[in-house]
């Protein structure tokens, strides 16, 4: 496995960005930066994923259930299941996902 050194960033707008930490054959690890207040929308995907706070925090939403997430916490997200992030006001935050399998749509081409 080849160590990642400072991969670039990824800009997905809204004051959010990502970068792949790694990238394996079952698992991919991703770090994911949001400015205060920005908002990771609602989206699905069949992978089974975990979040670990980095620094931060906010509310992470799966289905119609809010978690009020801080520095140190982790949930585990099952695949197929809708979820979301809001950042807090006043913070900047630090995810690091962990999906299994990889997410192909992070991948470059």
């Amino acid at each position: 496995m080849p160590i990642l050194t400072k991969p670039d960033w990824q800009d997905l707008g809204g004051g959010i960005k990502r970068r792949i930490t790694a990238d394996g054959e079952k698992l991919m690890q991703v770090e994911v930066h949001f400015q205060p207040g920005a908002e990771g929308y609602t989206h699905t995907h069949p992978h089974e994923q975990t979040t670990f706070v980095v620094y931060g925090g906010g509310t992470y939403t799966i289905e119609d259930r809010a978690y009020e997430m801080r520095t140190g916490d982790i949930i585990l997200v099952p695949g197929g299941l809708p979820h979301g992030f809001l950042a807090m006001q006043g913070e900047e935050t630090l995810l690091l996902d962990t999906f299994s399998p990889p997410r192909e749509d992070f991948r470059k081409k």
